[in-house]
């Protein structure tokens, strides 16, 4: 199970990359738990990318570095997406980055397991989950897990965070590896070339009788 981590943080440190990093740990310890592995292939700080994926929409094309990331994002099999709130939404450089990916790749997304998260001063933006960035991933065609994590600033080290990050972790997990076993070939009975038309499976029942 491949994994990156796209963080829209402006600041070193960052809360964003924290939550994300945190989010990770907890998705791949619980494929760990599971007898599966996870590894975390990469973090993507968008920050450090602000210049290329503003180029991306006045040349149409990515620069080569942010190719490797659209390409690296395409390829994950989950993704964790974390973003500051601005203005009670997700950032300009975060929607701009996936504008810019699905721009260029309209599917890149499509039936991707997401990990929604984010990060604000107040809890009073907590909805922006819901309002914003959930819906954004379900234009995008991704498959958003259940439950998303918003960390206000009273929120580090208060009761209720670490079970959040463990829970939306565990969900990720969780839905990768059962979208990984669906896509695997069966064997066996449940073979679709042991599977018997329906034509055939009803004149063996009415010779039974």
């Amino acid at each position: 199970m491949k994994l990156v981590v796209v963080s829209a943080g402006l600041s070193v440190p960052s809360a964003t990359r924290l939550l994300g990093d945190r989010l990770a740990a907890a998705a791949t310890a619980t494929a760990a738990a599971g007898d599966a592995s996870a590894d975390v292939v990469r973090v993507v700080e968008l920050r450090d990318l602000a210049v290329p994926i503003a180029h991306t929409f006045t040349s149409g094309f990515p620069e080569p570095e942010l190719a490797e990331v659209f390409a690296a994002v395409a390829g994950a099999d989950g993704l964790i997406v974390v973003t500051p709130v601005f203005s009670a939404s997700y950032s300009g450089l975060f929607k701009s980055f996936f504008d810019a990916l699905s721009g260029g790749e309209p599917d890149a997304l499509s039936g991707k397991p997401v990990l929604i998260a984010a990060t604000g001063g107040t809890g009073r933006h907590s909805l922006v989950l819901d309002h914003a960035l959930r819906p954004l991933f379900a234009h995008l065609k991704a498959v958003v897990v259940p439950t998303g994590v918003y960390a206000a600033a009273e929120d580090w080290g208060a009761e209720g965070l670490d079970a959040r990050i463990e829970r939306a972790g565990g969900e990720l997990a969780a839905l990768v590896s059962g979208l990984a076993a669906a896509a695997r070939p069966r064997s066996g009975r449940d073979s679709f070339e042991e599977v018997l038309p329906f034509e055939q499976r009803l004149a063996a029942l009415r010779a039974a009788e």
